[in-house]
């Protein structure tokens, strides 16, 4: 099982600039890279503080510029908001920048907020279908000339320019959760990113479960990856409370992920508070005791026995995903713990 980096800038306050966060994400990333790390994740999202990343592809260039051998993952770009030229062409681009490092994830879009304002008039919850036109689009703009006429884009022969250095194509991952996006992907030959969010291991045995039976209906296709994505903060054996920081931390941060996703109140100046604790009283997946043992938290030993099972069930990937509210500091102490005691376990 490998291991890659999610990472976000992410602004609490108007303390800390965006430039000392842009230097944050490139420090995580290159001690990911020194740590053995296969890829690093960056996303997309909009007019939002505590997801700092209007296009990952900026972002990507430059570290192609600071790295040589960890892998580039726009992880992910929602599928509404990209007329497949763009795509295709930003993504190829990457790659030729990065030599061959590029990898693309597509989701189908969350934030309805986000949607109000790229896409005025269209659903979330209706993304998928233009994922699902998206992804054959540029695959075959890929290739060469190309014709479209689907029901969201159309457009006559046009060609990706550049192309991307990743024969035949460059890896693509679909972000899954249902038996149907599930199902897409495999038989589409793309790679499976999954996250369990608040939920146990239970999940994480689902999600595979339903990955499995894609793979098990598709014999056709040559078995894609998949990767778990989850929250993970690493603290000291010596301290055995160090998860209670990180655990309130991650809470923070769902709490506020719940405060953006209900699209209830306006935010100032790009921050939104999070919701507020009371509004979870009947749900305990919020508090701290509950997230210790659902997010990746824990000492390098209990990491370690964790992630085992994971490698034993399948996973070929775990993104070690650090957007949780805390200061760069714990991340970095978190990460370089990370590697230093789990990372061995597997390599």
């Amino acid at each position: 099982m490998r291991f890659s980096l999610f990472v976000h800038m992410e602004r609490w306050d108007d303390q800390i600039g965006h430039r000392e966060l842009f230097e944050n994400l490139a420090e995580l990333t290159l001690l990911a890279e020194a740590g053995g790390f296969s890829t690093v994740w960056i996303g997309e999202h909009h007019s939002m503080e505590y997801t700092i990343s209007p296009s990952p592809m900026p972002l990507l260039a430059y570290l192609a510029g600071k790295t040589s051998t960890i892998r580039l993952g726009a992880g992910t770009i929602i599928a509404p908001f990209w007329h497949p030229l763009r795509a295709a062409g930003e993504c190829a681009l990457l790659d030729v920048i990065s030599n061959g490092r590029m990898e693309v994830g597509i989701a189908r879009g969350a934030y309805q907020f986000e949607f109000d304002r790229m896409t005025p008039g269209l659903s979330a919850a209706d993304g998928g279908k233009h994922l699902r036109e998206l992804v054959p689009a540029v695959r075959n703009l890929w290739q060469g000339d190309y014709a479209h006429e689907g029901e969201i884009w159309q457009f006559p022969t046009s060609t990706s320019v550049p192309k991307p250095i990743q024969q035949p194509t460059p890896p693509m991952w679909i972000a899954a959760r249902d038996p149907d996006s599930h199902d897409f992907a495999v038989r589409s030959g793309c790679n499976v990113m999954v996250t369990p969010l608040m939920k146990g291991d239970d999940e994480v045995v689902d999600l595979k479960n339903k990955f499995d039976t894609a793979v098990t209906n598709h014999p056709e296709v040559e078995r894609p990856d998949i990767m778990v994505l989850r929250h993970t903060h690493v603290h000291a054996a010596e301290d055995p409370e160090g998860w209670r920081p990180a655990a309130a931390a991650i809470s923070k941060f769902y709490r506020t992920f719940d405060a953006w996703f209900g699209n209830k109140t306006a935010p100032v100046g790009g921050f939104q508070n999070p919701s507020p604790e009371s509004k979870f009283v009947d749900r305990p997946e919020f508090e701290p005791e509950s997230l210790h043992r659902t997010a990746m938290i824990g000492t390098p030993e209990q990491v370690i026995e964790r992630l085992r099972r994971y490698r034993d069930l399948g996973i070929d990937e775990f993104s070690f995903w650090c957007d949780n509210s805390l200061p760069h500091e714990e991340k970095r102490k978190s990460l370089e713990l990370f590697i230093k005691e789990v990372v061995p376990a597997f390599t």
